[in-house]
């Protein structure tokens, strides 16, 4: 042929690799204007599962979710719910009012072995019943958005299961994972790695996009749950802090 066809003009469906894709189901924006130009679609995408990988809990990952979930379960008439499986920790109501979140929204489940995570005790396997609630609750198609904090031994066979379930989701799908399981293959099409980067702030990477490789990671201001004076006081010890590592430095290289 003499004159090269526009592919992406004859099939509007066709993705390249080496650009960011445009799916056609629905998303939710995220409410960060630097991650959205960054996900497939513009927003968190449904239908399918999103993996965040982190250290710890507890640097922020929630307050990550919180615009999307104000979208979702800010309205106590017409709202829609949010189910939690196995969060780590005690919800705060009074922080997600503040963050425009309405706990009368949300449902949080706990597996039989939720007490023992409770006592301080690590699971390392998913317990039956909570995959099966999960993978439930991904199939009924009736839930807004699903958080699930899960072990790190995941099956390579139960993450393929919920991520089938999730095409009948029409919803956001987070599972929170450990950082080591960026080493295994997952069958969910976006994987984000977060870390701490100072207060109110987190460092987001994407392992895992329809899309080419993003090679520096996102630091996004979190939406803040501290006072002023509070914030301000925390700071000036982060400053402190690195002040004295600095001069901890210079001495041993010395």
């Amino acid at each position: 042929m003499r004159h090269a066809l526009d592919l992406q003009a004859c099939f509007p469906t066709l993705w390249r690799a080496q650009q960011l894709d445009t799916p056609s189901g629905t998303v939710t924006a995220t409410g960060f204007t630097a991650l959205d130009a960054e996900l497939p679609g513009g927003g968190w995408p449904h239908r399918v599962l999103t993996e965040l990988l982190l250290p710890h809990f507890g640097l922020g990952e929630l307050r990550l979710l919180v615009p999307a979930l104000a979208r979702i379960a800010g309205a106590i008439d017409g709202g829609r719910s949010v189910m939690l499986f196995d969060p780590p920790a005690a919800l705060c109501g009074w922080a997600l009012a503040q963050l425009r979140v309405q706990a009368q929204q949300l449902l949080v489940v706990h597996g039989r072995e939720g007490a023992r995570a409770a006592a301080g005790l690590r699971r390392v396997l998913p317990s039956a019943d909570l995959l099966w609630a999960l993978e439930q609750a991904l199939k009924s198609g009736h839930v807004g958005a699903v958080l699930a904090w899960l072990p790190p031994r995941l099956k390579a066979d139960a993450l393929r299961r919920l991520q089938l379930a999730a095409q009948s989701h029409d919803g956001p799908a987070f599972l929170f994972r450990d950082v080591d399981a960026r080493l295994k293959p997952s069958a969910a099409p976006l994987r984000l790695l977060l870390q701490g980067a100072g207060i109110d702030r987190l460092s987001v990477r994407v392992l895992k996009r329809r899309g080419p490789p993003l090679l520096q990671p996102l630091v996004l201001a979190l939406p803040p749950v501290l006072s002023e004076r509070l914030r301000a006081r925390g700071e000036a010890g982060l400053r402190a802090a690195a002040k004295a590592g600095a001069s901890h430095g210079v001495e041993v290289a010395s």
